[in-house]
């Protein structure tokens, strides 16, 4: 596993508000020592959902803080309860958290990086733009929210970034155009991008289409977001008919281990592809949130990541277990 979990005990030291709907957590462990940690590190989080202890992963905001881990999280109704207990919880509150880690690759060489921000996605590149920028000054962010309202971390951008960062607010009908963005980069450009799975998706064919090199664009996302609403669903399991439905506060892959059918799991962000679960029959449709298969293996929809891939209706699959070797 590439995933190595240190949990260790935490304190929520303070809370503020950025902008509608996002709040900041500062959150330290008892053993803290406010070390560096990789560009586009995450954490994972302690929480309770219905009563029952469950663990979410939220993006570390810049780089490391001497008052301890910075977080910020949207209160989200349409999701798995996580944001809604963090929102709950007063300062002095005790939990748990993981040690930094990151997927993100950064190459630290190149001419010019382009940094794409969606809402939310914002997090994760607070950091990566504070270390760029001392790499070099060719470094530009794109940042699309709803509202100006909705921007997080605006003013330390703007003081970070100056005429370097360009906001596109949708309700001032500012629309961040990809494939004109990519089009206009330098050879040689990287791209890092964080936002919902439709704006990942519309980042990938952008590029694709510019004919640029996919290694180039590196991204993070936030696998609660979907295409369709959250909803509860049943999972069939192929050889023994058995259907369990998986709420619309839990994981596939929670409830599938919970009843005893033991699912691998590694990253639990839809990056890694361990949980990946064949697919025998769809009754309905399957929301991909995982950013592991390609568009066309989601099509087909031969397998899916079970840490955070729903669907309406009933999906029967495969774990491989068989009744004779049980």
């Amino acid at each position: 596993m590439r995933f190595q979990d240190n949990w260790s005990p935490a304190t929520l030291v303070s809370t503020r508000d950025l902008a509608a709907g996002i709040r900041e957590f500062i959150l330290r462990p008892d053993d803290y020592a406010c070390a560096p940690y990789p560009v586009g590190s995450h954490i994972k989080v302690s929480v309770l959902v219905g009563g029952q202890p469950d663990v979410r992963s939220y993006s570390l905001v810049g780089e490391a803080d001497p008052r301890g881990y910075r977080i910020a999280v949207r209160f989200a109704e349409d999701s798995r309860g996580g944001s809604r207990y963090l929102w709950s919880l007063q300062q002095g509150a005790r939990l748990e958290v993981t040690s930094p880690t990151s997927l993100l690759q950064v190459d630290w060489q190149r001419p010019h990086y382009c940094l794409v921000a969606g809402g939310i996605g914002i997090t994760p590149l607070v950091g990566a733009a504070q270390a760029l920028i001392r790499k070099t000054p060719n470094v530009s962010l794109h940042y699309a929210v709803r509202s100006q309202d909705d921007a997080a971390y605006l003013e330390e951008l703007s003081s970070l970034l100056g005429d370097r960062l360009a906001v596109y607010a949708a309700d001032q009908s500012q629309r961040l155009d990809l494939s004109g963005l990519f089009a206009g980069l330098p050879a040689g450009a990287a791209v890092l991008f964080c936002g919902p799975m439709r704006m990942l998706d519309a980042a990938r064919s952008a590029w694709a289409a510019c004919g640029r090199q996919p290694a180039d664009l590196s991204y993070e996302t936030f696998g609660s977001s979907g295409r369709l609403s959250t909803e509860p669903f049943k999972v069939r399991l192929r050889d023994s008919g058995e259907e369990i439905v998986v709420p619309r506060d839990r994981s596939m892959l929670d409830v599938l281990n919970a009843a005893g059918h033991e699912v691998m799991a590694d990253c639990r962000r839809g990056e890694c592809g361990v949980c990946a679960v064949d697919v025998v029959e769809v009754e309905g449709e399957i929301d991909h949130r995982d950013v592991f298969f390609s568009a066309e293996q989601k099509h087909e929809s031969r397998k899916l990541c079970a840490c955070v891939s729903r669907a309406h209706g009933v999906v029967t699959i495969d774990t491989l277990e068989r009744a004779d070797a049980l």
